[in-house]
């Protein structure tokens, strides 16, 4: 395995320095991001990240775990969210939804897992219902496929502080990745964490299902 780990090292340093298009910097859920400690974005909303992320729901009561991302705008910025969920068997009937929740957002129809803070709206992007044909596509930097999920993408222009909440109606549960951002930056720390996660990822270490 260390050998495997050096080799997928050696290609992505080299793919890194000699690529001008790159990839999402990746994050991993070492803890539950939940309302009262979310994953916070700490740079743009504008720059592409991949936060490989877990729902550890039961199959019995949907919606138990809800993973909440924070984010800042400042300037008009375009807000890219996205769910895709790795193409294995275990997940093939793993749905997960998103909403994107802001000042002065439309009020919400749905019967969402969580309250809506006073003076926000939500906008949800719904995934197809269990056991529907889902397109797939093959991610190069991790290695593998994904079913693709559902897509936020709209230009905002009033600031303040906005959330992203995701949970998975029918209770399956399961691995997903969160992909906030479209534009493809990286800095110095930024090609630090790509080589030192990507390899993990190609080995199938960030799952948290080990039969696949």
């Amino acid at each position: 395995m260390k050998k495997v780990v050096l080799f997928s090292l050696l290609q992505l340093t080299i793919i890194l320095l000699s690529s001008t298009a790159l990839a999402h910097v990746p994050y991993f859920e070492h803890r539950d991001f939940s309302e009262e400690k979310p994953f916070q974005v700490r740079k743009s909303i504008e720059q592409s990240i991949a936060v490989y992320s877990w729902l550890e729901n039961d199959g019995i009561n949907p919606c138990e775990d809800v993973d909440v991302f924070k984010f800042y705008i400042k300037n008009p910025s375009r807000v890219y969210i996205e769910a895709i969920v790795p193409k294995f068997k275990p997940y093939s009937n793993f749905t997960p939804w998103f909403a994107v929740l802001g000042p002065n957002f439309p009020a919400s129809s749905y019967d969402l897992p969580f309250e809506i803070p006073e003076g926000y709206g939500a906008i949800v992007k719904e995934d197809v219902e269990p056991g529907n044909p889902r397109e797939t596509f093959f991610e190069f930097f991790g290695g593998k496929s994904y079913y693709q999920g559902p897509i936020f993408d709209k230009v905002i222009n009033e600031s303040g502080t906005y959330y992203v909440y995701y949970w998975d109606p029918y209770g399956y549960g399961g691995d997903y990745v969160a992909i906030l951002g479209k534009k493809e930056m990286f800095g110095f720390t930024d090609i630090l964490r790509a080589l030192i996660y990507t390899p993990l990822i190609r080995l199938n270490l960030e799952l948290h299902l080990r039969n696949i």
